[in-house]
């Protein structure tokens, strides 16, 4: 029987308990003495968030599948757990074995997004190896960070002995290979980090010197040691049947999660283009996965965790060739089951109308649009390839199939942003408005309610804004005070509600975005000051990161304001992440002309992506 890392006394301490002990129904349990490789999967969030990850369940199972692999999960301690563990030196544990990770081979962190950094730091800190790479001895575990913002992996570099580029089924067996093989041989940490700096997607940087310019630019990014490449290719999937590993049966939590249901990823990769979104340029080429593997896939699942919803995972469901097919199987395969059926990242159209009608209960949920901007111009810019007669008409049918609630994503501070652009946000909650009040009374659902929220934009690394300016924090306050005063002005104004996200958290999360290596020390400063969950609004404290930033030096309006030369040399230069520098600064010079580029399918782009040799870029070609 297993022997908990913690004691009861210490768990009924804690706010949740279940988050801590493991033994979850489908978790893998193997003989640590009869496996090579021990890996730490860290999600650095809270249990409830970092189970509801798909790119990390998708790597504990491919990984477990190898019988000289032990995968376990690890997830950041509650400040509660957090407090003791340091009180009385608890070093972090698994789930699964319940053994201290400073004992593993490999402790992996997933790198979803940029406000998880300083708990990044809490999980190193709290397996008590030292925190920067180069202190680490040879008996450390090798920390290694994937994921999203691994793309631009620099303000986390000084923590991290190595950097997974891509998506995780290409080159993973070929690094535990080398990790095997450098192992038995009796080579040091160094010898395999040259080993595995040779692999496709591999960043190691130590391997790699940055030297500045006096404007506090970068002069230059070079290798130090031979064999190391100057350029680190991301890697891709190419085949979703042969590369991609299907999960069987998910770990089912003892709590619930934030997303409690099985989750059937449909495709990778979105044909749409939009110039701010990063993940619609990171995860070219689109590539669906068939249908008749995604069926058989559904009714395992279900099978085997008894969850009671599917989720189908993709950037744009509505872009799925398949879509009306593999609906059609869900509602009538698990009509009898109560099995509820969720469609995010739908284009609202007839045909996404009729599906939720049929698998929403009685109650009608509300719907969501994301316009992203308020006017067609602005949308123009950006390339949402939405028009207003779109969002006009999908809302009118949604008026008359029963719904009275509609959800407005927009985002401020956009390139070229004018005031009339952000009124047109206020203006299209209005017409949208009207549309409801121009059905018949008797025929209405109640009243009508349409709740807009605004983010702030943030230019993220590997999309054609990556070179635009951000605004200051009191710009982005006026932005969302122009908003709210024009909801006000409209004839309907009691029927639209606003909500508008703090300017603060966005500003740092710029700074993060497109940090260099030297915002680790800012990173740093902020962890030992306190900083801690800062994607969660209770906890986040940006008193904390000023003074951070006061105490090192480091100006964060350099990385936030800002317009950067396409000449520049920026910190992720060093990736290959399949869309070309070309194809970004010509995106960039379109947006300036409020031209809209074509989506994937409609025309190609040459963005890079048909390099792969896959997916959209080759549809009905032999």
């Amino acid at each position: 029987m297993r022997k908990l890392a913690l004691s009861d006394e210490i768990l009924l301490k804690t706010d949740k308990a279940a988050r801590y002990i493991g033994g979850e129904v489908n978790s893998v349990m193997k003989d640590p003495d009869k496996v090579d490789i021990r890996f730490a999967m860290c999600f650095p969030d809270v249990y409830e968030i970092g189970m509801s990850n798909l790119g990390m369940m998708i790597l504990y199972n491919m990984f477990n599948q190898r019988a000289d692999v032990w995968c376990e999960r690890v997830y950041s301690p509650w400040p509660d757990l957090d407090r003791i563990m340091r009180e009385q030196k608890i070093p972090l544990f698994a789930l699964e074995s319940q053994d201290p990770v400073r004992q593993f081979d490999f402790l992996g962190i997933t790198l979803g997004y940029e406000m998880c950094y300083t708990n990044v730091l809490q999980v190193i800190d709290l397996t008590q190896i030292p925190l920067l790479a180069k202190d680490r001895g040879e008996e450390c575990p090798l920390v290694i960070g994937g994921g999203a913002c691994a793309y631009n992996p620099e303000p986390l570099a000084p923590f991290f002995d190595l950097f997974y580029i891509g998506e995780g089924e290409t080159s993973f067996d070929a690094l535990f290979d080398a990790y095997r093989a450098n192992k038995k041989a009796g080579g040091s940490k160094e010898d395999f980090l040259l080993k595995a700096a040779q692999i496709p997607g591999i960043y190691v940087p130590a391997f790699y010197d940055v030297s500045y310019h006096e404007d506090g630019t970068i002069a230059s990014f070079v290798p130090n040691r031979e064999g190391v490449p100057a350029k680190v290719q991301k890697q891709v999937v190419v085949n979703m049947e042969k590369g991609y590993r299907a999960i069987a049966a998910p770990v089912v939590p003892f709590i619930k999660a934030t997303q409690d249901r099985v989750t059937l990823e449909i495709q990778r990769g979105c044909i749409r283009g939009c110039r701010f979104c990063q993940a619609g340029m990171i995860y070219r080429p689109t590539r669906e996965r068939d249908v008749e593997v995604l069926k058989a896939s559904a009714r395992e699942m279900l099978k085997n965790s008894g969850h009671e919803e599917i989720s189908l995972s993709s950037l744009s469901s509505s872009d799925y060739s398949e879509l009306e097919e593999l609906v059609t199987f869900l509602i009538e395969e698990f009509k009898d089951q109560a099995v509820n059926i969720s469609l995010p990242s739908l284009r609202i159209d007839a045909f996404a109308l009729d599906v939720m009608s049929k698998v929403q209960d009685v109650k009608k949920s509300s719907l969501t649009f994301a316009p992203e901007a308020g006017s067609q111009r602005l949308r123009n810019v950006i390339n949402k390839g939405l028009t207003e007669e779109d969002i006009l008409r999908g809302s009118g049918e949604a008026f008359r199939g029963g719904w009275n609630r509609v959800k407005l994503y927009f985002m401020l501070g956009l390139p070229t942003e004018t005031e009339d652009d952000m009124k047109g946000i206020a203006h299209l909650a209005e017409k949208i408005a009207e549309e409801y009040y121009e059905i018949p009374k008797d025929q209405r659902n109640g009243k009508v309610q349409i709740v807009v929220s605004t983010s702030f934009f943030v230019p993220k690394p590997f999309t054609p804004f990556q070179w635009a300016p951000m605004y200051s924090e009191n710009d982005f306050i006026n932005k969302a005070k122009i908003v709210k005063e024009e909801i006000r002005a409209q004839l309907n104004q009691r029927s639209i509600k606003y909500n508008w996200h703090e300017p603060d958290v966005t500003i740092l999360e710029g700074f993060l975005a497109r940090g260099d290596r030297r915002s680790a020390e800012v990173i740093l400063k902020a962890y030992e000051k306190g900083a801690l969950y800062d994607a969660w609004s209770e906890s986040f404290r940006y008193d904390i990161w000023k003074e951070a930033f006061a105490e090192t030096g480091i100006d964060i309006d350099f990385y936030t304001l800002r317009e950067r030369s396409t000449d520049e040399i920026l910190p992720w230069d060093f990736i290959d992440a399949g869309v070309t520098k070309e194809f970004l600064i010509r995106e960039w010079k379109l947006a300036k002309e409020e031209t809209v580029t074509p989506n994937c399918r409609q025309k190609c782009s040459g963005c890079g992506a048909k390099r792969y040799g896959g997916g959209v870029c080759f549809e009905g070609k032999n």
